[in-house]
């Protein structure tokens, strides 16, 4: 039943909702070209900003990318080895495939755990500053997530699955990190 409303809600998204504004723009939102420049821009910013302890936030960011991508790629898609939409047999006819269906499983989305593990961290790194980035960049992360379905590389549940464990990952690298800088203080 699961798997039926996955489908539903994909075809729903990759097929119903379609438009040529988001055939244009989507194959481009989950594009590393086209999200890189942020992600330069962050970590630029926290060298510039915070010396030091922009480095360490900067190692702990990657961190999370690593463990998101270790998690998703490395243990869930080989244990569920789940078809993609594009490389599903029984729904392959029907989908919209926008850009190269990669090789690979689908369940969990490594965009969706990436993308969303590092919304986490850097937003909670700024929560205390700057209260408006963490909600950003989760939308920045949703609209990624949602490019995916709408591209036909994944389902719905695929990126609802990476995202939940980005913010489980997240949460617990930036745990380490306010950790690891309150260590620092009380040795100074």
């Amino acid at each position: 039943m699961l798997k039926q409303i996955d489908q539903q809600l994909f075809l729903i998204i990759n097929r119903i909702w379609s438009n040529d504004f988001f055939d244009f723009i989507m194959p481009l939102m989950r594009s590393k070209l086209f999200w890189a420049p942020l992600y330069v821009f962050i970590i630029v910013f926290f060298v510039s900003n915070f010396g030091k302890k922009g480095w360490i936030s900067i190692f702990f960011m990657l961190l999370t990318f690593a463990l998101t991508d270790f998690v998703s790629a490395g243990i869930f898609k080989p244990i569920f080895e789940r078809l993609r939409p594009c490389n599903d047999p029984s729904i392959m006819g029907l989908a919209r495939n926008l850009v190269g269906c990669g090789s690979g499983y689908s369940f969990i989305s490594s965009h969706a755990a990436n993308h969303f593990g590092l919304a986490i961290i850097i937003g909670s790194i700024f929560k205390s500053k700057w209260t408006w980035v963490k909600p950003a960049l989760v939308i920045w992360a949703s609209v990624i997530c949602y490019a995916q379905v709408y591209v036909g590389v994944h389902y719905p549940f695929d990126v609802i699955g990476g995202a939940i464990i980005g913010i489980l990952i997240g949460k617990f690298t930036f745990a380490l990190h306010e950790k690891f800088n309150s260590l620092k203080n009380v040795q100074h």
